[in-house]
């Protein structure tokens, strides 16, 4: 049941300016605030009238502005969840989920919304108001609203934004048990790169309007196909490049030579790393064999819970300087194994690590 999309809409700063098509299963879309993801998921739900283009579901034509025809939002049979929930406040959570079922037989009806209730667990807090839940059960209601319908396509705008930790991880499982169910078109925006990579199959990277990247998830994180895109997936080692004679690659921002998979013939003007995978080869061990491993300091350190991010140069730190080159993230009980010990420690990029990116 394929939803297709080629549509442009001028925005303030940009125009939106999109051509893709989503299959049956969970697509991910990933950018910055302001990309043009929320005004996608509107023009797809009949929201907003994008300019020009086209929108079809399952071969059903939603949009197409040189046939002239724009089907009004409640005919497209498309499930919409909201970051804010987007329940009536003055309706229980029954009521809310049967909306949009005025048109079932009541049998038909309470069969329905049992079973909405049940698969999204919300058993027991049926005759609530939405003032009387959770964020995390307000957003499970909302879900079920969504679903209540049976769309034929469904549309998640950050719908983890506004949850807590806690709560944002019971919605997110949520989520993964009704995707698995639902296996029709389901597109959810989002800015949370981890989030993104959890929940979809498939990733869509937007920027200003634009797709800069779009397939499955594995191969854009592995081999993003240019900088921004590294940086919009969460990349934060990044550096111009210039090949060298003798196919290793010359990093200028991290004052390096380097050997990466893959190197001969081309002609990157950037290379990059993700920081989980600069690695610190055993501090015990007198000889270090592999590629790319340098000495370096530590600038300054910051720490999460179960991890630490370190923030390196290749050169002795002088004074109160704060300037670095590489961030790494290792787990604590890797740090322990060398936090103690004098610098320079020994840093490796392994070469199968190390992606290479055109302009």
């Amino acid at each position: 049941m394929p939803l297709e999309i080629q549509i442009e809409k001028k925005l303030a700063d940009f125009a939106l300016d999109v051509s893709f098509r989503a299959d049956d299963g969970p697509l991910s879309i990933l950018g910055a605030s302001g990309a043009g993801k929320t005004m996608l998921l509107r023009c797809i739900a009949g929201l907003e009238r994008p300019g020009r283009g086209r929108i079809a579901l399952n071969e059903r034509i939603l949009f197409d502005s040189e046939q002239k025809i724009a089907v009004a939002a409640r005919g497209r049979r498309i499930g919409l969840l909201f970051q804010n929930y987007a329940l009536f406040p003055h309706r229980t959570v029954a009521e809310n989920i049967a909306f949009g079922l005025h048109s079932l037989p009541p049998a038909d009806r309470t069969l329905r919304i049992t079973a909405l209730i049940a698969s999204t667990h919300l058993a027991g807090l049926e005759q609530r108001y939405p003032r009387e839940l959770s964020g995390g059960e307000q957003q499970r209601a909302a879900l079920a609203r969504a679903l209540a319908i049976e769309p034929e396509a469904l549309l998640l705008d950050e719908p983890l934004a506004a949850l807590d930790t806690h709560l944002r991880s019971q919605v997110e499982a949520q989520l993964q048990e009704t995707f698995a169910a639902y296996r029709r078109p389901s597109l959810l925006v989002t800015h949370n790169i981890e989030e993104a990579y959890r929940l979809g199959e498939q990733l869509l990277v937007l920027s200003r309007g634009r797709i800069a990247a779009f397939g499955a998830k594995e191969e854009i994180f592995r081999h993003p196909p240019n900088a921004e895109v590294a940086r919009l997936t969460g990349c934060k080692n990044i550096s111009r490049a210039r090949p060298n004679a003798d196919g290793t690659i010359e990093a200028l921002d991290w004052d390096c030579q380097l050997s990466a998979r893959d190197a001969s013939g081309k002609s990157p003007k950037y290379i990059g790393i993700r920081a989980h995978h600069i690695d610190f080869p055993d501090p015990s061990s007198e000889v270090i064999s592999g590629r790319n491993v340098f000495p370096c300091w530590l600038v300054r350190r910051s720490e999460t819970p179960f991890r630490i991010t370190l923030f390196l140069s290749f050169v002795a730190p002088h004074g109160e300087s704060s300037e670095y080159h590489l961030q790494a993230e290792v787990f604590k009980q890797k740090w322990r194994h060398f936090r103690d010990l004098p610098q320079p420690w020994r840093v490796q990029l392994a070469p199968e690590s190390l992606f290479l990116m055109p302009d």
